[in-house]
């Protein structure tokens, strides 16, 4: 029985949405490996053309469950017991993100609000990003003492440039959707109400076209981001 995802399927679309509103969908063990199973049985459903990624509730995804720091105010500790992360979930979440990239189908991602650390790598990883406009975007790795992941930086880079990739990582700071757009971050950035809507009809335009011609024009595209 899922505990952090609901998975739906609306025509040739498969709608996968992170579904733990109550901690604003963060990222831990059982939710990292809950997702790859997701995406894999995405990846095997040969009815599925196309995948639309959303969260519930005030946020995307944000990112590491860093339930463990709150009340710890001093620096040094909050960057120790994030660094404590356990290595398995790192492992999982690089090969999640891999997968996700990989897909033969197009991805869709529909940011519903924040995005944050692995929440925003795996908005990157997908093909298209659509986002409301009062969603936040942000890294806070650096503040905490505890780099991201390779690949996701590299995908960043590829996408705005070292400049702006450093800006990103380095500050740590909140972004908000319309300066990403800007940047060729976002593909779209629509109100609240509208998110759903546009996100499942470019799903589904994407699901009607032939295949094979985007399974190729995808992996010419990400061969040349991420060699």
């Amino acid at each position: 029985m899922s505990n952090y995802f609901r998975l739906a399927q609306e025509g040739a679309v498969a709608v996968l949405t992170f579904d733990r509103n109550e901690k604003r969908n963060p990222l831990n063990e059982d939710s990292v490996s809950e997702l790859e199973a997701n995406i894999l049985a995405v990846r095997d459903d040969e009815r599925v053309r196309a995948l639309l990624l959303t969260g519930a509730g005030a946020a995307f995804c944000a990112g590491a469950d860093i339930s463990r720091l709150k009340g710890v105010t001093d620096q040094a500790e909050r960057q120790r017991l994030f660094g404590a992360v356990p290595t398995q979930r790192r492992r999982i979440l690089r090969r999640t993100l891999t997968l996700l990239t990989n897909l033969e189908i197009p991805t869709v991602a529909a940011i519903n609000g924040f995005a944050v650390g692995g929440g925003w790598f795996i908005a990157l990883a997908c093909d298209l990003r659509i986002a409301v406009e009062s969603a936040e975007f942000w890294m806070p790795e650096v503040d905490l003492g505890s780099p991201g992941p390779r690949a996701p930086e590299q995908w960043l880079t590829a996408h705005v440039g070292a400049a702006r990739a450093k800006e990103i990582i380095f500050t740590c700071r909140h972004f908000k959707a319309e300066e990403l757009y800007r940047w060729g971050l976002l593909n779209r950035v629509v109100r609240k109400e509208e998110l759903m809507p546009v996100a499942m009809e470019l799903a589904q335009s994407l699901a009607a076209k032939k295949q094979s011609a985007i399974a190729q024009a995808k992996a010419n595209i990400n061969g040349f981001f991420l060699e």
